[in-house]
C-alpha cells in the first residue's frame, strides 16, 4: 500500500504531454420499474440501444438522446442511489422553445421556458428566480425548461446558440457544422499560398477536431498545419 510519502516522491507526469482521451459517454439513473421507465425514454424519442437481462438479476438499459455523444443507463443491481434522486441532468439545445414543443406533443409534461434572474434558480423549482420566457435575445446558457420522468429523475433544457471560448462545439447540427465548415475553409485559404503541396482534407479535419475539443481558430490552425507538416515528414 502507497504511503503518503511515497506517492509524494512519485515523478510528476510530463506537463506537455497531451492528456489521454476520457470520453463521458454514460450516466446511470436510478429508477424503481424499469419497463415503466423504458416506455417514458421511447415516449421521448431517445434511441433504445440495449436491453438486456442476466440470470442473477442484473438488468441493463440504454438510452441514447437524438444528436447525444452521451447515453443514460438504468436497471436493477446497477446503482443504491434512491429512485428519482438524479437532478438538473442537462440536455443542451439550439432552440428550447422548439425542443419543449416536440416533448409537448409527445405527450409529455414539460415546464414553461424560462429564464434566471439569479444564479442557481434553474435548479430551484419553487424559486422566485425564475422569470418567464427565453433570456433575453436568446442569451445563451440562460434559457431553460423542465421535465421529469416517472420516479421524478430531473432532465433540465438549456439552451446554447454560441458556447464559451474553449468549451468546444458540443453535438454538430446542420447549421452548427455548416459555420464550422466556413470557418474552416477561411482559415485553410489564409495558409494555404504558403503552405507545402497537401490536400486539403487532412488539414480540414485536423482544424475541425480541434474546434471540437475547444480549441480556438488560431489554434486549431496551428493543428491543421501541423499535421500536414508531419505527414509530409513521416
Amino acid at each position: 500500500m502507497a504511503t503518503l510519502s511515497s506517492i509524494d516522491d512519485e515523478p510528476a507526469g510530463d506537463p506537455k504531454a497531451e492528456p489521454a482521451d476520457m470520453k463521458f459517454e454514460v450516466v446511470v439513473i436510478p429508477v424503481k420499474d424499469v419497463d415503466r421507465s423504458k416506455a417514458f425514454y421511447i415516449k421521448l424519442g431517445w434511441r433504445l440501444e440495449a436491453d438486456y437481462s442476466f440470470d442473477n438479476g442484473f438488468r441493463i438499459v440504454q438510452f441514447t438522446p437524438p444528436g447525444s455523444g452521451s447515453s443514460v443507463q438504468f436497471g436493477t443491481k446497477m446503482t443504491t442511489a434512491a429512485p428519482g434522486s438524479a437532478q438538473g441532468l442537462y440536455l443542451i439545445v439550439s432552440d428550447v422553445e422548439a425542443a419543449r414543443k416536440e416533448l409537448v406533443t409527445r405527450g409529455i409534461e414539460v415546464s414553461e421556458v424560462f429564464h434566471t434572474s439569479r444564479p442557481g434558480a434553474q435548479f430551484q423549482p419553487d424559486s422566485n428566480g425564475r422569470v418567464s420566457g427565453p433570456a433575453p435575445d436568446h442569451r445563451s446558457y440562460f434559457s431553460f425548461a423542465t421535465f421529469n420522468d416517472p420516479d421524478g429523475n430531473t432532465w433540465l433544457f438549456q439552451e446554447i446558440t454560441t458556447r464559451l471560448p474553449g468549451r468546444g462545439l458540443g453535438n454538430l447540427d446542420v447549421a452548427t457544422m455548416t459555420e464550422l465548415l466556413r470557418e474552416t475553409e477561411q482559415h485553410h485559404g489564409e495558409y494555404e499560398p504558403t503552405a507545402p503541396k497537401h490536400h486539403w482534407s487532412g488539414w480540414y479535419a485536423a482544424y475541425m477536431v480541434a474546434r471540437l475539443e475547444g480549441k480556438t481558430p488560431e489554434e486549431a490552425a496551428a493543428a491543421g498545419k501541423l499535421y500536414v507538416e508531419s505527414a509530409l515528414a513521416a
